[in-house]
């Protein structure tokens, strides 16, 4: 597993970009890990309009503008990451591919990105992104929907819920949320998330069944991640839902998620990754 030595934070100079940093700060310490908040400049004939185009030259402004993003950088550096390892990086280029090949080359640990922007460059720096960054990363991706409400103290992560779909992502999904508990001092639960029986005459041995074979492969996961002491559930219904019930009622810190390719009859969590990123009460990590 790779080291969590560099947390990679896109800022988009967002509310949500001041929560991931926050939410970087709380997990660099015990990982002691190097922040990197990264910019990406989009190139300037794509951020201008036209009066902006016809009032000076267009070098002049972009310019101006690449030196205002470093400035806004550096303060947000040096209020939220304040006497922690923390370096800044300006860019230019197409955010997603830019964010992607940065943290490939720094062999980043883990991206800490909210899942949406705010003002004029929006279009660039909406969900779109974060799905290409899902899509691409080799790295785990830490996203949320509320990132902005991340408190100045620290953040806790008592309690980890791992969601498996017992397909191939499983085990390193789970093997990451292991050490993360390991390295947080938190407790780890693992589920899964069978298909609602329809209500039929034999419905209650069918679910039956289909916990009994749920509870196994759950078994056999954990013992292939190591993963011992996590406490196991099963639970029937569309899975992003009852992956969210389930953190909201074990009040999960953190949601771990495999963003692997499903496989056989169990399979059903890529497909819904984005509805539990977005359902989540809590941080999600995607594996």
């Amino acid at each position: 597993m790779r080291s969590l030595s560099k947390i990679l934070v896109p800022v988009d100079f967002s509310a949500r970009s001041v929560g991931a940093a926050r939410y970087a700060r709380r997990l660099a310490g015990p990982a002691h890990a190097e922040i990197i908040l990264l910019h990406v400049s989009v190139p300037a004939p794509f951020q201008l309009g036209p009066m902006e185009m016809a009032s000076m030259p267009v070098p002049d402004v972009y310019r101006s503008q690449l030196e205002l993003f470093r400035r806004d950088l550096e303060a947000l550096r040096d209020s939220e990451l304040s006497g922690m390892n923390a370096r800044t990086v300006l860019l230019e280029g197409v955010p997603a591919t830019c964010i992607v090949d940065f943290a490939h080359r720094e062999e980043a640990g883990l991206i800490v990105m909210p899942t949406h922007g705010y003002g004029p460059f929006r279009r660039f720096i909406l969900g779109s992104n974060t799905a290409k960054v899902l899509h691409d990363a080799d790295c785990p991706v830490w996203t949320g929907v509320h990132l902005a409400e991340a408190p100045s103290q620290p953040v806790e992560m008592g309690h980890v819920l791992c969601a498996v779909d017992l397909g191939p992502q499983s085990v390193p999904a789970l093997a990451w949320a292991d050490w993360f508990r390991r390295t947080f001092g938190a407790r780890l639960t693992v589920m899964h998330a069978t298909a609602a029986v329809p209500s039929t005459e034999n419905q209650d041995a069918l679910r039956a069944t289909l916990r009994w074979g749920a509870e196994k492969e759950l078994r056999r996961v954990v013992e292939a991640s190591h993963a011992a002491g996590a406490d196991l559930l099963v639970e029937s219904g569309e899975a992003a839902n009852a992956i969210c019930a389930a953190a909201g009622r074990i009040k999960a810190g953190v949601l771990v998620i495999g963003r692997g390719s499903a496989a056989g009859v169990f399979g059903r969590l890529r497909t819904n990754a984005y509805a539990i990123i977005r359902q989540s009460p809590c941080p999600v990590v995607s594996v």
